[in-house]
């Protein structure tokens, strides 16, 4: 079972899944149901633009991380392992976050119904506070912050602890634009809703 666990194969198929969950089926429901598309990254070079670039690309990363895990002969499948302790203890911690992180991204973009988005929409979604979301203001980041160090566990490596750090960084710039964001729509409402709800737990 702990061989299984460990497996780069087993990661690969996670993130495939994780992907079409979090960003290819929410993304498509939202266009048959409304019409409308969710994918709002800007282009040009402005600092949210940028920031949804290297969000692209540590994801585009992340896929191919796993796959020269999977796929590739050495050195290329494990570049720069890091001997961390307690693999059994280390492997199964690892796919109880990832299996919590998804479950509770899956829930929050439910949560989030129309108001789901890809980037920053210029135009006014409603802000949601019930659900997850009385409980964290971010709580879709929460769960891909969980998943990067879900996925670290299993493959400890230079590589995966670049990505770690990486969207750690990225996620947290985003999350602040987005609150900008949300306060000049929505102003005294998401003021209050920011007072009584933490920004992650």
């Amino acid at each position: 079972m702990t061989q299984l666990l460990a497996e780069p194969a087993a990661a690969l198929v996670y993130l495939l899944v994780a992907f079409t969950l979090v960003f290819i089926w929410p993304t498509l429901r939202l266009k048959l149901q409304t019409g409308t598309n969710a994918i709002v990254l800007p282009g040009g070079d402005t600092a949210d633009a940028i920031v949804g670039r290297w969000f692209k690309a540590t994801m585009a990363g992340l896929l191919t991380m796993a796959a020269l895990a999977a796929f590739a002969p050495a050195p290329w499948n494990n570049p720069g392992t890091l001997p961390l302790p307690w693999p059994e203890v280390r492997l199964i911690a690892a796919w109880l976050i990832l299996a919590g992180a998804l479950a509770v991204v899956a829930v929050a973009q439910a949560q989030m119904g129309s108001s789901w988005r890809i980037g920053i929409d210029p135009k006014a979604t409603a802000l949601r506070e019930h659900g997850l979301f009385g409980r964290s203001r971010n709580p879709i980041f929460l769960g891909m912050r969980a998943m990067l160090v879900g996925l670290f566990l299993i493959m400890p490596n230079a590589l995966s602890l670049a990505f770690l750090l990486l969207g750690e960084v990225l996620i947290q710039i985003q999350v602040r634009f987005e609150e900008m964001h949300l306060e000049r729509l929505h102003e005294d409402e998401y003021r209050s809703y920011r007072s009584r709800v933490p920004r992650w737990l």
